[in-house]
Order: structure tokens, then C-alpha cells, then sequence
């Protein structure tokens, strides 16, 4: 069963309703690096990063790995390593993993760009936590921990979330 994203902040998975925040940029098929837009479109749900030091091994079918402080997520275009894992030191631009915020302590990558990735059509796509403000991300989606922790529970490799254009 697919997850459904309805904007500007609905998601929708078994039939159950949470709240959402999405892209500062809105949503748009044209994804492009930096505009802070979450793509429209049907991603798959790759695999799921999470801080150890902060919260446990989520019960999922998906791949799941523990994060390190050297991990991070290439986010330049000019990159041979652009929208993938990497580890630090890094010398192209990136996006830390290990945050403070505690955003990332629960990261599921999305199958956005990746297959292979192109540039400048965005990276680092993910379902993560919702900041304690709901500010909108930089692309994501963002979930309670208590509701991606829910979802999580119930995907597998055949698992897509599903982002609907606005109406």
C-alpha cells in the first residue's frame, strides 16, 4: 500500500490521517536542487537511517542502518557522488546527517533522483522528523517521530509514498 501526501499537509497510510510539512517551495513535478520544493511523484522507499545514540533500531522491513557522526548525503550536482551516501571528510558540498536538531535522528531516503541521479534535479529527499516549530523543509517530508515510526512499521521494499500535486 502505497503512502499518500496530499499539500500543503496531509499524509494518509492505511487509512489513517497525520499531519505533514513539506517543502518551503510547495510541490512540483520540475524538481531542481536548492528550490526547496518536495517533487511530485511516486518514490519508493530506498532504506532508513537512524541516531543511535538517540532512539532505537525501527521495526521495518527496509534496510536500516545506524548513522555515525561521519555521515553525510552529497548534494553537489557537479559531483560524481551527487544525491548519494557519503562520508566525511567530504570535499564537495553536503548535507551533514548527524544533526543536533534531532531531524535526522529517523531518515527514510526516497527513490527520488536516484536511478541513476541526475544533476541539479535535487538530492537528498527524505521522510524525516518535523522540526518542533513545523517549519516547512527543504524538499522532504516530515512526520512526527511517533508517526514515522508508525508508518515504518508497515513498509517494505514494495512501499512508495505517493506526493499528489496541489489543487
Amino acid at each position: 500500500m502505497d503512502i499518500e501526501v496530499f499539500p500543503p499537509d496531509k499524509l494518509i497510510w492505511f487509512h489513517q490521517t497525520c499531519h505533514c510539512v513539506l517543502g518551503w517551495g510547495g510541490v512540483c513535478a520540475n524538481k531542481y536542487e536548492g528550490d526547496g520544493v518536495t517533487p511530485v511523484g511516486r518514490w519508493p522507499l530506498r532504506s532508513v537511517y537512524y541516531r543511535p545514540d538517540r532512539i532505537g533500531k525501527p521495526n521495518t522491513l527496509l534496510p536500516t542502518q545506524a548513522l555515525k557522526p561521519e555521515d553525510g548525503w552529497c548534494d553537489d550536482p557537479k559531483n560524481a557522488a551527487y544525491n548519494q551516501h557519503i562520508e566525511k571528510p567530504f570535499a564537495a558540498s553536503y548535507e551533514d546527517l548527524w544533526r543536533e536538531d534531532g531531524v535526522y535522528d529517523l531518515i527514510v531516503v526516497l527513490g527520488h533522483n536516484d536511478s541513476p541521479p541526475q544533476p541539479d534535479k535535487g538530492s537528498a529527499i527524505f521522510m524525516h522528523i518535523v522540526q518542533p516549530d513545523l517549519s516547512p523543509t527543504e524538499g522532504c517530508v516530515a512526520l512526527a517521530l511517533d508517526d514515522l515510526v508508525e508508518i515504518l512499521e508497515g513498509s517494505g521494499p514494495d512501499t512508495a509514498i505517493v506526493i499528489h500535486p496541489a489543487r
